[in-house]
């Protein structure tokens, strides 16, 4: 498989030849979706949390006799009919949403969606990325010499080069991933893709395996 190759002024530079193991991989729908669902489920933070009757505070002493007041009987402030007592039944944050994810099928999924990409158009592979000046301003011009529009972008880096990262993650919808940790979230979470051909061969490197 070929595709085209740009260099930083937006101007095709030549061909790039790609893996028909990664970049022409069939369309798994459902694979996608199942994989897609884990991992954002893997990533949710559980925040909402209520304290029970044995977390509140107080609630030591009896709040009166058991008999004789003509009140009805208690023997907590901290029970739950109580204000400022416990929460019966309410979110807590010992809840586990995780869901296991094969290796195999979350390799599949991102072969799939990066074959989906390249067949839409979606995909733009560059000569070269590295802005060692580590400015924004250069990063926007290249960048801005693509046809992104006011899409979002996913730059895919072949490793951590802090100077390019640096510039990149300022810029409004753009995001950054090392090839090795491409994840389908992040490839569904962007509508194109920019990849260096050097990251092309850490993909192809890392999901052959």
């Amino acid at each position: 498989m070929e595709a085209k190759i740009y260099d930083n002024k937006g101007k095709e530079k030549g061909t790039l030849t790609l893996s028909a193991s990664v970049f022409g991989f069939p369309w798994n729908a459902e694979l996608v979706r199942q994989v897609f669902l884990s991992e954002r489920a893997n990533a949710r933070k559980v925040l909402a949390h209520t304290k029970d009757r044995s977390e509140v505070s107080g609630g030591g002493k009896k709040p009166w006799q058991q008999k004789g007041t003509g009140r009805a009987r208690h023997g907590s402030s901290r029970s739950p009919i109580w204000v400022g007592g416990g929460i019966s039944h309410g979110p807590r944050k010992d809840r586990d949403y995780m869901e296991k994810i094969n290796k195999k099928a979350k390799r599949k999924a991102v072969l799939a969606i990066l074959s989906q990409k390249l067949k839409d158009g979606e995909i733009f592979f560059m000569d070269d990325l590295s802005l060692p000046e580590a400015k924004t301003k250069n990063a926007r011009e290249i960048l801005g010499n693509m046809p992104l529009g006011n899409s979002s972008a996913l730059v895919i880096l072949p490793r951590k080069d802090a100077p390019t990262w640096r510039a990149l993650r300022n810029l409004k919808n753009v995001s950054i991933k090392e090839a090795r940790n491409l994840n389908a979230s992040d490839l569904l979470s962007n509508k194109f893709l920019i990849i260096p051909k050097d990251a092309s061969k850490v993909l192809e490197e890392t999901f052959l395996k």
